[in-house]
């Protein structure tokens, strides 16, 4: 997912830098606000996934601290060795859709003057 994200923001990048005669900045438009939703679905969802596991982390930590349940520490351990990653793809995904959402902004704003320009 990341690959993908990461290729589509900056192929978009070098469209919107290059200005191709002939782009139809509408056309672009539409494109773009479906992968972002696309995006933003997939954001949410890991955002689920992220919370539960660290919900599920900290419950782990107050029973072992509470009971000192040693076999706890084994289980608090896999759940932060599958944490530590969900973080950094969320971190991903929530950056490069903030990326996006200046894109959509010079996107929307290429449209208005094509526009103006074929009026």
């Amino acid at each position: 997912m990341k690959k993908r994200i990461v290729g589509y923001r900056e192929r978009i990048d070098r469209l919107i830098a290059d200005m191709p005669e002939g782009t139809d900045w509408q056309a672009v438009l539409n494109e773009h606000l479906t992968q972002v939703s696309f995006f933003q679905h997939e954001r949410l969802i890991h955002l689920i996934v992220t919370v539960t596991f660290a919900l599920m982390t900290i419950i782990a930590l107050g029973i072992y601290c509470i009971a000192c349940y040693m076999p706890m520490l084994a289980l608090i351990f896999l759940f932060m060795v599958l944490l530590v990653p969900y973080i950094g793809h969320y971190y991903t995904l929530e950056n490069e859709v903030q990326k996006m959402y200046k894109q959509y902004d010079e996107i929307i704003a290429l449209a208005k003057e094509q526009t103006a320009v074929k009026q």
